[in-house]
Order: C-alpha cells, then sequence, then structure tokens
C-alpha cells in the first residue's frame, strides 16, 4: 500500500533529516512535522560549544536553526506544528494524540529525542540549568556573561564542554565528578583519564570521586555541598549527569519500551508503519551484532533519513548499521571517538595523554578493531571508522597505525 501521510514527531535533527530525505525520495503525500518546543529544528552541538564561548558585547551568537521556515513550509511543503506535545499514540487507528486533539497518518517517524536529567530538589532555585534545548544555552550563556561563579556537576562531554567555555572567558570553574574517572562509559577508563588532563591544562578546578549532597541557596543558587563536607560557592550550578529518552508519551501504546524504543535493524518499532530515529531508538546494530541507543549527531541524522524512506517504502526497507562517531571540543582541543569503547585492550599509538596535544589510541576486543579515539586527530578520525566498518583485523589496524606515524615522521 502506497503511503501518503508522514506525520514525524520531533522537530530535531533526525525529524528534520526524516522530512528532507521523504521529499528529497520523491515522496509527495503529506508531511507534518511536530515539536514540543517552539523554536524551528536546530542544531544542538553548538549550544556547550562555540554558542557559550560567545562573548561580544551587543551582538547575538550566529543562529543554530537549520532551515527558515519559509523553507519548511513554502519551499517543501511540511506542515509545523510547533510547541506542542505528542501525547499519547494510538497504533490500531494509527493516530497521534496532542493536548485536546490528533494527528492522523499511514507512516510515522517518532523522533522525539532525549531530556537531561535534573538534580532532585534543585528546581526552585535560579541560576540551576541542564544544557539541553535553546533555551538552556541561552541561560547558561547570559549567567557567563555576568561573570557567574561556576559549578558543573558531572564531568562527561557536555559538563566538560561548559566547562571549558567558562574557562575561555577567564571565569573560575569546579567540575565535579561521582566517579573516580570521568568518561569511563564513553571511552573507557584508561582514555577517560587521559582526557581529564585537558581539565589540568587548563586549569579547571576537577573533582573526581565526591558526589553532591546539595544544592542550596534561598532563592537562587549559592553554594554547591559535597559529600567530602566541603562547599562550594556558586552563582551558575550546569548539571551534565545524563539524559533518559523521551518515551513516556508512548507507555501504553503497544510499542515495546527499554531505554527508548526498540527498534528492529530496519529501525521499524514492530507496529504498521512506525519507525524511529535518534536519541529514543535503540535499534539492533548488526555491525557489532547489539542492541544500541546512540546520543550522536552523526547517527541521529543518518537513522532520520533511513527511517523515513523505510516508513513511506516499506517494501524496499533498507538495514541501518553504523559505527558510532561523536566529537567534542574542550578548549583548543577537539576530542573524536569512533566505534565502541568496551574493549579487552586499549594502545596508544600516537602521543602521550600528558604532555602532547594530539594523541591516538586503538581499542581491540577479541582479534578485531572496535574502536579508536583522538585528541587532535581530525585528518584521520573517518580512516579509522571505514577500517571498523570492514571490519578490520588487529594486526592490520596496528600496520595502518604505524604507516600513519611514518608519514607524519617524514612530514615534520
Amino acid at each position: 500500500m502506497a503511503r501518503k501521510n508522514l506525520v514525524v514527531v520531533g522537530a530535531s535533527l533526525a525529524g528534520l533529516r526524516a522530512v528532507e530525505a521523504a521529499r528529497n525520495s520523491g515522496f509527495d503525500g503529506s508531511i507534518t512535522l511536530v515539536g514540543a518546543e517552539e523554536h524551528l529544528p536546530y542544531d544542538r552541538p553548538p549550544l556547550s560549544k562555540a554558542y557559550l564561548d560567545w562573548n561580544e558585547p551587543g551582538a547575538e551568537p550566529e543562529s543554530t536553526t537549520f532551515r527558515t521556515e519559509s523553507a519548511l513550509r513554502e519551499d517543501m511543503n511540511v506542515r509545523l506544528v510547533l510547541g506542542r506535545k505528542a501525547t499519547g499514540l494510538d497504533i490500531e487507528r494509527k493516530r497521534v494524540l496532542l493536548d485536546g486533539t490528533s494527528l492522523d497518518y499511514d507512516a510515522l517517524v517518532l523522533a522525539t529525542g532525549a531530556r537531561a536529567r535534573t538534580f532532585p530538589g534543585s528546581e526552585r532555585l535560579r541560576g540551576v540549568h541542564t544544557l539541553r534545548t535553546l533555551d538552556d544555552a541561552v541561560a547558561v550563556r547570559s549567567a557567563l556573561d555576568e561573570g557567574a561563579r561556576t559549578v558543573v556537576i558531572g564531568a562527561g562531554f557536555i559538563g566538560s564542554e561548559v566547562a571549558a567555555g567558562a574557562r575561555k572567558r577567564g571565569l573560575d570553574v569546579t567540575v565535579v565528578e561521582a566517579s573516580p574517572t570521568p568518561l569511563a562509559r564513553a571511552v573507557g577508563s584508561a582514555m577517560g583519564s587521559a582526557c581529564v588532563a585537558l581539565h589540568h591544562r587548563n586549569g579547571t578546578d576537577l573533582r573526581c570521586g565526591v558526589g553532591v549532597d546539595a544544592i542550596e541557596g534561598e532563592r537562587g543558587v549559592e553554594r554547591v555541598g559535597l559529600s567530602d563536607g566541603t562547599a562550594i560557592p556558586a552563582d551558575l550550578v550546569v548539571v551534565g549527569i545524563g539524559a533518559d529518552p523521551c518515551t513516556e508519551w508512548l507507555e501504553g501504546s503497544g510499542l515495546r519500551l527499554d531505554d527508548g524504543v526498540l527498534c528492529d535493524q530496519h529501525l521499524s518499532a514492530g507496529a504498521d508503519g512506525v519507525f524511529a530515529a535518534g536519541d529514543v531508538v535503540r535499534w539492533h546494530n548488526a555491525l557489532f551484532d547489539r542492541p544500541m541507543r546512540l546520543e550522536h549527531w552523526t547517527s541521529a541524522a543518518e537513522q532520520g533519513a533511513v527511517a523515513a524512506r523505510n516508513a513511506i517504502e516499506p517494501g524496499s526497507a533498507k538495514a541501518y548499521q553504523t559505527v558510532p562517531y561523536f566529537w567534542s571540543d574542550w578548549y583548543d582541543s577537539r576530542i573524536q571517538f569512533v566505534g565502541v569503547p568496551d574493549a579487552d585492550e586499549v594502545r596508544i599509538v600516537e602521543g602521550d595523554p600528558v604532555r602532547d596535544e594530539r594523541v591516538v589510541a586503538l581499542y581491540r576486543r577479541g582479534d578485531r578493531l572496535v574502536g579508536v579515539l583522538t585528541i587532535n586527530g581530525q585528518n584521520v578520525i573517518m580512516k579509522y571508522r571505514a577500517l571498523i566498518m570492514k571490519r578490520t583485523c588487529w594486526d592490520d589496524a596496528n600496520t595502518f597505525a604505524e604507516s600513519r606515524a611514518r608519514v607524519r615522521a617524514q612530514s615534520r
């Protein structure tokens, strides 16, 4: 049966790419894009990077909006339903429920993303923020403009980028991390410790292995109380302790939910015409033969396009597999990672994390290259991603690393 009515829930990167892919593939039916925020789809990574660094008096940072309203409504003939939350899904009647109304569909892409976790009990205090949305970024940047004493809870990528932005402005910042080693789940313990060196080099006060007992103040935040009995004065607290997929509106729908919307390798959610993409989907990645949920820009963009094409043309659905890829900008360095971090061995093949600006580390599981981390290795990271995609063996990966090292040595 030909699909003629595509609804995309989530005006996110994945949602936008779904809309674009549908139109680019020749779909001439109706498209409706639903977003909980009133904003047009915008790019999130800059919000914790360049957007916070910007401090030019009297000027606004460059917009992160992907496309203008006229481009979406007129050029692509997309109906925009913004500032409206989806509240339920009826897979029998093929209907998305909104506050007081509903939308019918015959093809549906779920792209509602994830929600930043908050610190319990801090909701009443001014100056306590997560950093997930454009409105969050505006509030955090405003506090940094005023020279706020800044405490970041969580030394993950978002928290570390906030810290880097504060230090670039010359502000004092303290990062509190409950785990002994930051980023252990994202890049492994060994290279998590290596990344920490960037904070130390740039004068950030990083406290690992200590928890936060309370965020205190009268109306606005005044201090952060730690589990070791100390307290840190603060005007701004940014909470970066992870995110949860936005699936609560799908409870009772009949879809399988477990740390996201469970999907097969085609991104199908198991109900007729329903597919998912982006931070909300947990699907079977055949390349690593495991279920994955990724909160990465690249996979969200790729999944949005695949999910839309599969939703409108289910008879020719294509499987989606990928080598995960993400990047993070700290101070004047770029950290990039491809693959998966759980490995039997991590081998640094270039640089010294304590001393050098450029570092390359390979991750082995069994006899296969499964991951690579680089610091300032922009010219090589995608070559390693291709090797992982080809299921390159460990010996061949090391031979490649040695050849790259020789080339760099000769060019110096």
